[in-house]
């Protein structure tokens, strides 16, 4: 009897303590609502609809807006994917010759902008970040002769933006880091390494403000208010996470790494010169049109589960970060031609500047109900418990550890422990980690003057503006979804793996996928880590 009454007494008791748990999860402190007091109201969201409407073309930003042309050369590494494709465009716009403009990827542009006009000039070449001789090959390759050129003056100067990350967001143990430092770390290296042999003189690359974000608990006692670092305000003196344990996941340690590869490859020599160098870190998720796994995801399936409308994080539309990456490079070349005392510009080079959209974070409640009213209900919310979804990431990270660890220690049992596939991988207890908590990113040190330190950069889009844009060109696009598949994963990322869409754990969570390039591999064999 005794027995039968523990099988209804423990549900309860979880069911209890879930809905208890839940409570507090949901709750937006005052520390965070401080930063975005004000909900966005329906009359505010058509107000910006209709103005964002009256914009001709798919960009946001004016002519005016982007830093002037320097006819130098450029490669983007990632200039294929949804950042780095940004970034080849704005060049473009802003006047640079796009035969001058080399982009190397592992995969060729899916995206219509990049494939007419003048973007289907720039020369795209196929290759892995990892593979350094691939690396080598791209930037060693001859650059055309323009009608322009004098034979007897050298080739304008290199800029290389590097885009590309292998986002591997729900990894946290410490034995599956290569597969994240095989691409974010090395794959850094190796590009730094090529850049230099080309005689680059200006560098800029994507980090990530992951690398930021100290890790939390969410299974709270009951005298809990709240988990540890809820709320987390974040700016470029912030303290870094200090040992593997305090990252959110095994991406963000990745990418601390290479940042700091990056950092100290600045004034090293490159060629006849020295290299400057400097690096983004893009505040929360990347978002916006032309690859978008947030709002173009939500509309094009309609059906959208979530467990976080509460929480409180910064965004960054793609077109605000890749002016980001044009404002630092010319931070740098400036640097590079004020050799004299006058100068009245710190040197910023060798830095991390973290950047975000224009005005108040908002939170993710604030996004749905935008894209709802916009989209005339296109989108219908699915609310569940965060509790609950919790306890199924740790059984899901459970199996997927023990099966990567088997393998990689080749135990005997590996053979008969079928390795988890889909898009159920991507629920594990890391990506609570940044999407459970309530993250504001201040960028007023990248907003200052380049004479007060800063880069100059005014990315003038809001969220809000960003979210309305994207729902506009998502219609007039079709409805079509430029979805990129990760690699390892099925060529069909829509289908539901397990009873679970993908949303639940991809875009339902926003943009812990940041999209900084087409270089996204996701590898799941263990085999295949290097040694």
């Amino acid at each position: 009897m005794a027995v039968n009454w523990l099988y209804i007494l423990l549900p309860l008791a979880y069911a209890l303590y879930a809905w208890c748990n839940d409570q507090k999860l949901k709750r937006l402190p005052p520390e965070a609502a401080a930063h975005s007091p004000e909900r966005w109201s329906d009359k505010f969201v058509m107000e910006t609809n209709a103005r964002v409407k009256q914009v001709e073309g798919v960009s946001l930003l004016k002519d005016s807006d982007l830093p002037p042309k320097t006819g130098r050369r450029y490669i983007v590494v990632g200039g294929a994917g949804f950042l780095g494709g940004w970034i080849v465009l704005h060049l473009i716009r802003r006047g640079e010759d796009p035969r001058r403009i080399r982009v190397l990827d592992l995969r060729k542009p899916a995206r219509q902008d990049l494939c007419e006009g003048l973007a289907a000039q720039v020369d795209f070449l196929q290759g892995d970040v990892s593979d350094a001789a691939a690396v080598e090959a791209a930037f060693q390759k001859p650059w055309p002769c323009l009608p322009s050129d004098n034979p007897d003056e050298p080739l304008p100067e290199l800029t290389v933006f590097h885009t590309v990350a292998i986002i591997r967001f729900f990894e946290r143990h410490p034995e599956l880091m290569p597969y994240s430092e095989r691409v974010n770390t090395v794959g850094t290296q190796n590009v730094l390494d090529s850049a230099r042999r080309a005689g680059a003189s200006a560098f800029v690359f994507t980090s990530s403000g992951s690398v930021a974000v100290q890790r939390s608990r969410f299974w709270l006692w009951p005298w809990e208010k709240e988990p540890r670092k809820f709320t987390q305000v974040i700016n470029d003196h912030t303290v870094l996470p200090q040992c593997h344990e305090e990252f959110f996941s095994n991406y963000a340690a990745s990418k601390l790494q290479a940042e700091r590869l990056v950092q100290a490859a600045d004034r090293t020599p490159s060629g006849s010169g020295q290299l400057r160098t400097g690096c983004i870190r893009p505040g929360n998720g990347i978002y916006g049109t032309g690859g978008d796994l947030l709002i173009d995801r939500m509309l094009k399936d309609g059906i959208h589960p979530s467990w976080i409308p509460g929480i409180l994080q910064s965004f960054i539309h793609a077109e605000n970060c890749s002016l980001a990456h044009l404002c630092y490079e010319q931070r740098l070349i400036e640097l590079q031609h004020c050799h004299t005392a006058s100068s009245s510009s710190p040197d910023i080079g060798g830095q991390s500047f973290c950047v975000t959209d224009a005005g108040p974070p908002c939170t993710y409640g604030d996004i749905y109900d935008a894209v709802a009213q916009v989209s005339n209900g296109g989108v219908w919310y699915i609310y569940l418990s965060a509790t609950f979804m919790l306890g199924l990431a740790h059984l899901v990270e459970w199996y997927y550890v023990t099966s990567q660890l088997l393998t990689l220690r080749k135990h005997p049992l590996s053979a008969f422990v079928p390795r988890m596939s889909g898009e159920l991988v991507f629920l594990q207890p890391s990506m609570f980690a940044l999407t459970q908590v309530h993250l504001v990113f201040d960028d007023s040190r990248a907003r200052k003057a380049p004479e007060e330190g800063g880069l100059g950069y005014k990315g003038p889009i809001t969220t809000l503006e960003g979210t309305c844009k994207t729902v506009v060109e998502h219609v007039k696009g079709d409805r079509k979804y430029i979805g990129k598949r990760i690699y390892g994963m099925p060529e069909d990322t829509t289908r539901p793996m397990v009873g679970f869409d993908v949303n639940v754990h991809e875009s339902a969570v926003g943009e812990v996928l940041e999209k900084l390039g087409s270089g996204l591999a996701l590898d799941l064999d263990a085999k295949k880590i290097p040694s």
